[in-house]
């Protein structure tokens, strides 16, 4: 077994001189029964913007205050010990950038015994020990409270998680094999690998309490006071702690492995086997049911080594920072003071996108809104699709009955356009077609003030000719969302030649007031996103016209590690949808994109899949098979997967590169944005541009990275061999 007070860490603080330390301050609290227990209180010094994080100079302190703890109850000083955090923070874990900068595998492994060592002291202090979960607990921060004997947690805590697996790791000081043994297997799973996985989840005070993370929960307005009456309870023996959660006989023999076992059925089907992270939390959960906790350690202290020192966690965390930082300061935004005030807002349609976009304005602006469309038929169709969504976020509880009212009260309808004379703001979601969406805005520029701004939600048509026939273009922007509206972060707001500053920075901050990342993109065929796809689709259809058999493509596009294949996106997207990207993207770059007769022919079939009753896919339509069996008859050979997964790899990394070239986009970082908010590229991957440098598509295509140096992991950087991937 591992004797964590035999290995030498100090190394680990002298490479972190600059750390931001969060302090262990100490004061002695005497409980209604005289006894005295000594409340660590964690705090780094600065607000709530900078959350506690556990860096190492921060865990030998805790450390070395934990063991002078521990001679004082030795002595007879101290009847139990408690940790808390400071304002509304008990602690975010693990600082991201000192763990991404970590240098090699051994490195990144002592980190994990560190957390092991200092974490492990609560169950050696002599006396019981408690945390006490005032606020935010991620990651580490969660550990230290696992750790402890006891839990109290404050009613009003905002997030209660373990997001390793969303950022390419494992809970690594403890949670794989705690958790479980506290919650049952089930809801670990729930915490450590479904929750994760689904945006980064997080729980509420309610949820952790419910499942068994905490054994009391008290009012934020008394919370210290409540836990501190709650452990002299305990210490006296008037309280005594039940934990209905807490795995038995049965489970342990019956339904772990069965849990598991349909996690990992479940985990293969959704986002395939190229992610490590999920995989490798599983195993630790399957192996918590019998292992000793000093094995587990060990075990997770190796496991979150090979991972810190992997390609996947630092793509991670460059896709961590794309988002957290990136996003939230958007290259190229002009001055938000030049944003016009958005006092109500115009939607030209009543279809699925022109509702959904209605509601979307509704929630988030509290402004009043106003659809149009051909005919009243549309209109009142629209206006009831609306109010019955509104009606299904009151029966969620997502709003309450006052803001149900309000917001159907701010909802119009009407066949005239002379309704959006007081807006500033006209959003159309109408047929993707040149003509109409000229025809569209050339008439509403009739009705509205010349500083209203235009917005096309355009996927691929030109902006700048969408506004040929208005006589103020310079209002005109593209703001492409992404359906599901409410769902998805992203937006691409296109600034076409004559968009004025004004028009650009309203889009940005209306973006930002629909709680949407938005990313400036040039007007250009696709912009990011549809370019992307219309590449990964036309390659695939390319294929299978020319004989390649549609599994092969699958295999082929595997280790890019989509969240689906091209065929089951297409199917998605819509296969006419589908057509006419490839169309579109084929007229502007006829040497680059496919046009694809067959998936016309397809879009008429309506389907490539045969599926179940379930709509689980079974394989593909024989009748779709015959569709592109008749078309690459007498055109080219199949290729096998290495030559069509290197066909892919090399076309991206030249389009790619010459969207950069001309400046679509102001670097790679903002298309791994986009295709990570918008399309669904996983965090692991770090989006695409880090993948194609690794696999040297970059080299190959245009003689260079994409980063320098590419993004890799310590391993690799050291030289170390590289984990299994």
């Amino acid at each position: 077994m591992t004797d964590y007070s035999a290995i030498d860490f100090s190394d680990l603080a002298e490479g972190s001189p600059d750390e931001v330390v969060t302090h262990s301050y100490v004061r002695d609290v005497r409980l209604p029964s005289g006894r005295l227990l000594a409340l660590i209180t964690l705090d780094n010094g600065r607000d709530h913007t900078r959350p506690n994080t556990l860096g190492a100079n921060t865990l030998l302190e805790l450390g070395r205050v934990f063991d002078e703890l521990a001679e004082r109850a030795g002595r007879g000083e101290i009847h139990g010990v408690a940790v808390t955090g400071k304002p509304f923070i008990l602690a975010a874990g693990a600082d991201l950038s000192r763990v991404g900068e970590i240098p090699s595998r051994e490195v990144g492994r002592k980190f994990a015994q560190l957390g092991h060592f200092v974490f492990g002291k609560q169950a050696t202090l002599g006396v019981p020990s408690f945390v006490f979960i005032n606020g935010l607990a991620l990651g580490g921060g969660l550990e230290i409270a696992l750790n402890a004997d006891y839990r109290t947690l404050d009613a009003s805590a905002p997030a209660i998680a373990l997001p390793e697996v969303f950022l390419g790791i494992i809970p690594g000081w403890g949670g794989s094999y705690l958790l479980p043994n506290l919650i049952g297997i089930e809801n670990a799973l729930k915490v450590v690998i479904e929750n994760p996985l689904k945006q980064n989840r997080m729980l509420s005070a309610d949820q952790a309490f419910e499942m068994g993370i905490a054994d009391a929960k008290f009012p934020a307005a008394t919370f210290l006071e409540d836990s501190l009456r709650w452990a002299d309870g305990v210490l006296g023996g008037s309280i005594t702690v039940k934990r209905p959660n807490r795995p038995g006989k049965l489970e342990r023999l019956a339904k772990w492995d069965v849990a598991i076992g349909i996690a990992r059925k479940s985990l293969e089907s959704r986002i395939g086997t190229v992610p490590r992270s999920p995989y490798a939390a599983l195993d630790l959960l399957k192996a918590a049911k019998s292992t000793t906790r000093e094995k587990a350690f060990e075990a997770e202290d190796e496991v979150l080594a090979d991972l810190i020192a992997g390609d996947q966690f630092a793509a991670s965390i460059y896709a961590f920072e794309l988002v957290q930082k990136r996003a939230k300061r958007p290259v190229g935004a002009p001055d938000k003071a030049l944003a016009r005030k958005i006092t109500k807002v115009g939607v030209v349609g009543a279809g699925l996108m022109a509702t959904q976009f209605a509601l979307l304005f509704l929630r988030r602006l509290q402004v009043p809104v106003v659809i149009t469309d051909l005919d009243q038929a549309r209109v009142d169709k629209g206006l009831a699709t609306i109010r019955s969504e509104i009606d299904a976020l009151l029966g969620k509880g997502r709003i309450d009955g006052d803001e149900a009212n309000r917001l159907k009260a701010l909802l119009h309808g009407t066949t005239d356009r002379a309704h959006f004379a007081d807006c500033e703001w006209v959003i159309e979601a109408v047929f993707e077609e040149l003509s109409v969406k000229q025809d569209v805005f050339a008439d509403i520029e009739r009705y509205v003030s010349p500083e209203t701004v235009l917005a096309t939600n355009t996927s691929s048509l030109s902006v700048e000719r969408i506004g040929e026939k208005l006589q103020h273009p310079e209002r005109l922007v593209g703001f492409h969302f992404f359906n599901p509206v409410a769902v998805m972060p992203l937006v691409e707001v296109v600034r076409a030649p004559r968009t004025d500053d004004a028009t650009l920075s309203t889009a940005m901050v209306t973006a930002q007031a629909l709680k949407k990342n938005a990313v400036i993109t040039r007007d250009t065929p696709g912009f990011v996103v549809n370019r992307i796809l219309a590449k990964v689709l036309g390659e695939a259809m390319h294929a299978v016209d020319t004989g390649t058999p549609f599994a092969t493509v699958d295999e082929a596009i595997r280790p890019f590690g989509l969240p689906m294949t091209p065929f089951v996106l297409l199917e998605l997207v819509g296969l006419k949808v589908g057509a006419h990207v490839l169309d579109t993207h084929h007229a502007a770059f006829p040497d680059r994109f496919f046009r694809s007769e067959s998936l016309h022919q397809l879009a008429e079939l309506g389907r490539i899949y045969e599926k179940d009753g379930k709509g689980e896919i079974k394989g593909i339509d024989k009748r779709a098979q015959r569709i592109v069996d008749a078309q690459h008859e007498g055109r080219g050979t199949a290729m096998s997967a290495e030559e069509l997964r290197a066909r892919f790899e090399d076309g991206l990394a030249d389009e790619v590169h010459r969207m950069l070239e001309e400046q679509v986009v102001p670097g790679p970082e903002d298309i791994d944005l986009c295709l990570i908010l918008g399309a669904g590229y996983p965090f692991h991957m770090g989006g695409l541009t880090p993948y194609l440098d690794r696999v040297g598509a970059s080299e190959r295509a245009f003689g260079g990275t994409f980063h320098t140096p590419p993004i890799r992991g310590a391993a690799h950087r050291t030289q170390e061999p590289a984990p299994v991937a």
